[in-house]
């Protein structure tokens, strides 16, 4: 499929339209976090039943990545990412209307599944409406957009709980999307392949999950990416509440402030991006040298115990910031016609891997607790746990590139 680069002011608009999508996909995503202390009380919720709730979410996500990647290369973003959100609008009326764990756990999945083409479908439309030179720039001001639906998932969402209560926020949120759905439909342009009717060959998903650099990436994506995600839009919340001693609301401030941060941060690096590689700071190179940072910020979080709150986490996120890079890089090392199945691939990865890193903390938690652990000591052994399969992951990614630069 050939590129079909738009004028600004359109190119603008669209990514507009897109943002408002991914707004609502991240603040679904991340609101478990500011919403956990009223689960857990309302719903009798141990520490991994939060985790699994909260990966539901990813779960769903997950599990439509790969068919995503066909749907997208064949039928474009706006087919694909207005009928997946009528999905989103079923599972968010039925977590407001929810009586039981099973009833929440089977609406977060419905949630995930129907955002899953909130991210992936404007990446695939920019791989080919934009210039190459300008995909990571692209892919991090949409991070900037997921930071912002972390924002409002955190202070707004405590502020307005007395006001409406959890069940009508999520009444609220299932109106936005039906406009976001309207929006799509009347703005975002028709998909060539479709008007080609396929005269073109995609190439297949084994031409992705095959290729040496994609397979290099497999535990980042998993571990690193995943248990980054798994870290902002959960399990900093409960360490600040039950290792920090934070109280709910100063837990969703110190939610606010990092994504606030995290905000700025996207938009900063999305901007200088395109400068540093003219540089010759490539993608590898950034993430051979920022990774070790972040597992240092990572080691102090660890070592402070109930010392470390909101501002630790934000340092590990922003020295986190590199793994970011890896998903348009992985883009552009295919074809245009294959930009929707690897980057679906590669999301796949991130998903799953926040799954596995969002139960598993909880998990381990629970595990240390029953075997007669305090609860800061279990938190403790659990991120380590966390931080020693990341540097492995590290090294696996260092090994397999070690002649890039």
């Amino acid at each position: 499929m050939e590129k079909n680069i738009l004028p600004i002011k359109k190119a603008v608009f669209i990514f507009f339209v897109f943002a408002c999508g991914y707004f609502i996909s991240a603040l679904l995503r991340a609101i478990t976090a500011t919403l956990s202390p009223l689960l857990t009380t309302e719903f009798s919720l141990t520490a991994g039943n939060l985790g699994l709730l909260a990966g539901g979410y990813f779960l769903g996500f997950a599990s439509m990545q790969i068919p995503l990647g066909y749907l997208l290369d064949r039928h474009g973003p706006k087919k694909v990412v207005s009928s997946f959100l009528l999905i989103a609008i079923i599972g968010t009326i039925s977590f407001a209307l929810a009586k039981s764990f099973s009833g929440l756990l089977i609406s977060r999945v419905l949630i995930g599944v129907g955002v899953s083409a909130c991210l992936m479908g404007p990446l695939t439309g920019y791989r080919i409406w934009f210039a190459d030179e300008y995909q990571q720039r692209a892919n991090a001001w949409m991070l900037m957009v997921l930071s912002m639906g972390f924002v409002f998932s955190t202070l707004p969402v405590q502020i307005l709980l007395p006001v409406i209560g959890w069940r009508w926020i999520f009444g609220l949120i299932a109106i936005l999307i039906l406009v976001i759905i309207f929006l799509t439909l009347l703005f975002i342009p028709k998909w060539e392949n479709e008007v080609k009717n396929h005269e073109e060959k995609s190439g297949s998903l084994s031409d992705v999950w095959n290729n040496k650099f994609f397979r290099s990436t497999i535990p980042l994506g998993l571990f690193n990416y995943g248990g980054m995600v798994a870290v902002q839009t959960l399990w900093a919340g409960p360490w600040m509440v039950r290792v920090a001693g934070y109280n709910p609301l100063e837990s969703a401030t110190g939610l606010f402030w990092i994504n606030v941060t995290m905000l700025f941060a996207f938009f900063i690096f999305g901007y200088i991006l395109p400068k540093i590689s003219k540089l010759g700071f490539k993608t590898i190179k950034l993430i051979k040298i920022g990774l070790p940072i972040s597992y240092l910020s990572l080691i102090i979080i660890i070592v402070s115990g109930e010392n470390a709150g909101a501002i630790h986490f934000t340092i590990y996120l922003l020295t986190s910031i590199v793994l970011t890079l890896t998903q348009p890089a992985v883009a552009l090392s295919f074809p245009t016609s294959l930009a929707g199945k690897s980057l679906t691939s590669f999301n796949l990865l991130i998903f799953i891997g926040t799954f596995i890193m969002q139960w598993g903390i909880g998990l381990i938690i629970d595990f240390c607790i029953y075997l007669g652990k305090e609860e800061v000591q279990s938190f403790k052994i659990s991120f380590t746990v966390y931080l020693i399969i990341c540097i492995f992951s590290y090294l696996y990614f260092i090994l397999n590139n070690k002649n890039e630069k």
